[in-house]
């Protein structure tokens, strides 16, 4: 499988996206996060998708949806392409995520119940936990069951940033 990846600045440091093309051609992200390391994305892409390098280009498209993101239309990257593999639990679990609106985080415990799996709380945390495309799969909309930060792969302050700019975002549009 061949990928490209790039990255651009945001508030909170470097943010790369590895992509690939789907059947039609269009780009689907692959692993997303705050870095500028590659070497920290390729490993959580599973590994029937993992590809065994990518070409490092200037600049891809959905990098534009990051940048809209980030100067304040969260909802820019709401309808990016993902590709991501696992289980069924997992791949309905990150359906999921995608559905968990920005400004309203839910619990640990709340994501699991909107996962049909009421009782698996550390399967839908797994799942946080597992997902590789960070921003376009909001995993960071999870919170812990006290209402804390609990984990994030890229860091607490970043979580933080994210979860305040949306929610500052979503207030000023209600």
């Amino acid at each position: 499988m061949s990928a490209r990846s790039a990255t651009t600045a945001t508030p909170t440091g470097p943010f790369t996206v590895v992509v690939t093309e789907d059947a039609e051609g269009r780009d689907v992200v692959l692993a997303s996060g705050w870095t500028a390391d590659l070497a920290e994305l390729l490993p959580v892409v599973h590994r029937s998708l993992r590809p065994a390098s990518a070409e490092l280009v200037d600049r891809l498209p959905v990098l534009d949806t990051v940048d809209a993101f980030s100067a304040g239309d969260v909802h820019a990257v709401d309808d990016v392409a993902v590709l991501q593999r696992s289980g069924p639990f997992l791949e309905e679990a990150w359906t999921e995520l995608r559905r968990v609106p920005a400004g309203a985080p839910v619990t640990y415990a709340a994501f699991a119940a909107r996962c049909g799996r009421p009782a698996a709380v550390r399967a839908a945390a797994n799942a946080c936990a597992r997902n590789a495309a960070a921003l376009f799969v909001p995993c960071h909309r999870v919170l812990g069951s006290d209402g804390g930060l609990g984990g994030f792969r890229w860091g607490t302050p970043v979580k933080r940033w994210l979860l305040d700019h949306e929610s500052a975002r979503t207030l000023h549009a209600a």
